[in-house]
């Protein structure tokens, strides 16, 4: 069993550690959450989701406003960190849950990307060996304010358009294409992914 973050007594923000890896995703110990994020980053385990309907359409989400790190730009459906011994699985349905208030159907692993994003509006840096996960919705949303601004369901054809238009997180378009062919595999070449 995963153990949760540690948090504190007083106002201070919890302490979250994350998982640092080698260039093989081998785990080589931890890290503050902050600190791994910062330049120049350190190579951290993260994850990705995405989640379509059965129209095939992709589920987005704009990070709430109050996030410290890329606040208000879109993204897949959910993304984030394992804790420290957490399968990237388990944490990528728990995170699921607790932003959007939905268990996925038929999660499964569409592999792993890595990849070094800085990101020029916070100076954060995204240095991450990424497991990506596709699934589908089969009910309601039930977003937390503190996590989601909004969320969207779009085809190939609109999220072309609204990335034209709208800022997407840095990491987005990587992981992404990184996660079509399960996509495809997924959906159809027929959607459009």
């Amino acid at each position: 069993m995963p153990t949760p973050p540690a948090t504190a007594t007083n106002s201070a923000p919890p302490t979250i550690l994350l998982e640092l890896v080698d260039e093989q995703g081998n785990t080589v110990g931890t890290a503050e959450k902050l600190a791994a994020h910062q330049a120049p980053g350190q190579l951290h385990r993260a994850f990705s989701v995405f989640l379509f309907d059965e129209q095939g359409r992709l589920l987005i989400q704009q990070r709430a406003a109050g996030k410290y790190h890329s606040p208000g730009v879109w993204s897949n459906t959910c993304c984030g960190h394992p804790y420290p011994g957490e399968a990237p699985f388990a944490a990528a349905a728990r995170r699921t849950y607790e932003e959007l208030g939905l268990s996925p159907s038929l999660l499964g692993a569409a592999g792993t990307v890595r990849y070094n994003h800085p990101d020029p509006a916070s100076g954060l840096v995204e240095q991450e060996y990424n497991h990506l996960f596709v699934g589908l919705v089969q009910a309601p949303l039930r977003p937390d304010p503190e996590e989601v601004g909004e969320t969207a369901y779009v085809t190939a054809a609109e999220l072309a358009e609204r990335h034209e238009k709208d800022t997407f997180s840095t990491w987005f378009m990587t992981v992404l294409d990184a996660a079509r062919p399960a996509i495809r595999e997924m959906t159809g070449r027929a959607c459009g992914w």
